[in-house]
């Protein structure tokens, strides 16, 4: 007589920083690119036909028919600063959780702070709790000066466990709450290290749960990767309404706001700011900051528009041709996609009779 069939258990090796599963060991993750963090962990697979037994509970609320669902048009809170609510796509909703993503340097904080001070000056009592895990209250003081970011309603605290956290917002009740960054955060709860899978996501739904209950709506700062994607794992988005990613070169002043998930408003959005020593000023009009004023055309530059989301980017594009010295022309392409680039010169030689490999 058979026995009963044992379902076996294989080894599954899963990315710390990113949960990406894979089937055997690797050094570096293949969808972060990070090193080191792949570990194995065993998996059982179930036998084919097995299933397991559910058994039901009463439901919290009972179905109704859709045409008995009167929609409730949530309310809008402005933050005060015109662009971020711009992407928003008019403002923050009670509860609403907005993720924010950007590289090392590129202005987060200061981004935020701005979005701090104004909510904090709008005249109904607006408190904002800015907790941060990566910076002391000293660190975020100077900052918040040079900025301007100085609202008497804005609250300071330096935390990294989420139990403290949690005891800032029951003690003080804030209207909006910002935690800079959700990496740095750790629950007692939760074995392993900060910034891990396990912590990330642990400390993700336990805020989310609290700005639901609350009807506070919540800040989220995280680092992203350089092809512009959240760090962490990829989870961490599904938990959040909105995705936004703060983009910019460090050559520039220029700075891209973009909306790349949007429960409540376009999910393509993009706004611009402009980084200055007295922090990030918003520009309505981004032409300003790429227009070059001349009073005559100049050899070698053309007006050129981009398409950023639903807005129309402007920019100058600019040629130099020099003498090779050798029998091998080269050309390169900065800043723009070189495979686009040559595409739009074979049209213009097709259509235009213009040849580029002459004079």
């Amino acid at each position: 007589m058979a026995g009963r069939a044992v379902p076996r258990a294989r080894p599954v090796h899963r990315c710390g920083e990113c949960g990406a599963s894979f089937g055997k060991w690797l050094g570096q993750c293949p969808q972060c690119q990070a090193w080191g963090s792949i570990a194995e962990t065993a998996a059982v697979t179930a036998l084919p036909g097995l299933r397991t037994a559910a058994t039901g509970s009463a439901p919290t609320r009972p179905a109704r028919p859709v045409a008995e669902v009167v929609a409730d048009r949530t309310p809008r809170r402005l933050t005060g600063l015109r662009e971020f609510d711009r992407v928003l796509g008019g403002g923050l909703i009670a509860g609403q959780v907005v993720l924010l993503a950007g590289e090392p340097g590129v202005g987060k904080s200061t981004l935020l702070g701005a979005v701090a001070h104004a909510m904090a000056s709008q005249r109904d009592g607006s408190t904002v709790l800015y907790v941060s895990g990566e910076e002391s209250v000293e660190q975020i003081s100077v900052r918040a000066r040079r900025t301007g970011a100085v609202a008497p309603g804005i609250l300071l605290a330096e935390e990294t466990d989420l139990g403290a956290l949690i005891g800032h917002i029951e003690a003080h009740d804030p209207t909006l709450l910002i935690v800079d960054s959700v990496q740095s955060m750790a629950s007692s709860a939760v074995d392993g290290r900060a910034g891990g899978m396990s912590q990330v996501q642990e400390v993700t739904q336990v805020l989310v749960r609290i700005a639901k209950s609350r009807r506070m709506p919540l800040l989220l700062i995280g680092q992203s990767t350089r092809e512009n994607a959240v760090a962490g794992p990829r989870a961490l988005e599904h938990m959040v309404e909105t995705v936004l990613t703060f983009e910019g070169d460090k050559h520039t002043a220029l700075r891209l706001l973009r909306a790349v998930k949007n429960r409540y408003g376009p999910a393509d959005e993009v706004v611009c700011f402009e980084q200055a020593d007295d922090g990030l000023r918003e520009v309505a009009d981004p032409s300003d900051l790429s227009r070059s004023h001349r009073d005559e055309p100049v050899i070698g530059t053309a007006a050129a528009v981009a398409v950023e989301g639903r807005r129309a980017m402007p920019a100058e594009v600019q040629a130099l041709v020099a003498l090779q010295p050798s029998g091998n022309p080269r050309r390169g392409v900065n800043g723009l996609d070189a495979s686009r680039v040559a595409m739009l010169m074979a049209v213009t030689e097709r259509h235009a009779d213009v040849r580029f490999d002459r004079d």
